[in-house]
């Protein structure tokens, strides 16, 4: 089954606005995964059984899984040209899994993660997330010839992952066809030091240029654990009765059968509620044994701030049933 992405870049509208000096060129670069299967089935019998999707069968970059038995693709081809410098938009659309990335012979000079700049560091490999875009710059200052490009997964919880790497070249203009490619291997899927070592290293500008102005009044201090529970599902056979559930301050969200703009917009009741909690309603060690009663509550719930409220708000991750490698974002309704 073949996988759509439709992908949006978006630029500084004065011109020339980057942290570091402007590449020659850049190239978006998407992390995907394949499935022999329909990808609605795959979704749909994850519902119906209460565990997690059945794994991909093969990893993508650029929807080319590479050179893996049984496909005729060579995989993608990143060319370039000797002495230019170029970006690439890293986006991991992979529906579960962290992915490590590397270029054969290559130092990969970080400088935005989810379109915030960073200052600016050298690493061979970076880890990125479901839904995560990451950009990095790429000197190309090797000897001519061909570099391969791995794309392999992280596996930092006991949940299974597709063990296929995806694999690409990066190709110098003036190198034959019939040249050897120099190759690299990929990390083990479960070293946790070479990920430490990528979300470490990420820094805030924070420069004269670049000053981080942090608000120093707070009009809201909200606090959101997040993780997983159990909730009953008596038709999960699978999963025994029960079925694996995401939360935050121990709420699993009921998605709407109206649209919350439109209820918000044209004051629909009955759509959501605006009590969702800011802190959690259970204290408990987050990081530690978890609390026997692992079920939410299910709700649709909203927290209501005033246009122009300053608010901190702290993500805690809980390791309930695993430790998940999600990126959290927020969404605003604004009227």
């Amino acid at each position: 089954m073949a996988c759509a992405y439709s992908l949006a870049t978006f630029h500084c509208p004065w011109g020339d606005c980057y942290p570091f000096p402007k590449p020659d060129d850049e190239v978006v670069v998407v992390l995907g995964e394949w499935w022999k299967s329909d990808t609605e089935d795959v979704i749909n019998e994850a519902l119906k059984s209460g565990l997690a999707p059945n794994v991909s069968d093969a990893h993508t970059i650029n929807s080319h899984p590479g050179l893996i038995s049984n496909c005729p693709s060579h995989g993608f081809t990143l060319p370039v040209k000797n002495g230019k410098t170029y970006m690439l938009r890293l986006i991991n659309v992979a529906l579960n899994e962290k992915l490590f990335f590397k270029i054969a012979g290559d130092k990969l000079t970080v400088g935005e993660v989810d379109s915030t700049y960073v200052k600016p560091f050298k690493i061979d490999t970076i880890i990125i997330a479901p839904g995560q875009t990451t950009n990095v710059l790429v000197s190309a200052d090797q000897k001519s010839g061909k570099y391969l490009v791995v794309a392999s997964p992280f596996m930092d919880s006991p949940i299974a992952v597709d063990n296929f790497t995806a694999t690409a070249t990066l190709h110098y203009s003036d190198t034959l066809a019939n040249t050897s490619t120099t190759l690299t291997t990929p990390p083990p899927q479960n070293v946790i030091p070479i990920a430490n070592s990528f979300t470490n290293s990420l820094r805030a500008l924070n420069s004269k240029k670049y000053p981080a102005l942090v608000p120093q009044t707070i009009d809201h201090n909200l606090f959101f654990t997040i993780g997983l529970g159990i909730n009953p599902c008596p038709t999960c056979k699978a999963g025994i009765g029960s079925r694996a559930v995401a939360a935050i301050n121990n709420m699993t969200f009921i998605m709407p059968t109206t649209a919350l703009l439109q209820a918000h917009y044209f004051n629909i009741s009955g759509v959501f509620t605006a009590d969702f909690p800011g802190n959690p309603p259970h204290m408990f060690n987050y990081t530690g044994t978890p609390p026997s009663n692992l079920q939410t509550t299910n709700e649709t719930k909203v927290f209501r701030l005033a246009y122009n409220s300053t608010v901190q708000l702290v993500l805690q991750d809980t390791g309930i049933l695993a430790p998940k490698n999600h990126p959290i974002d927020t969404h605003f309704l604004k009227r």
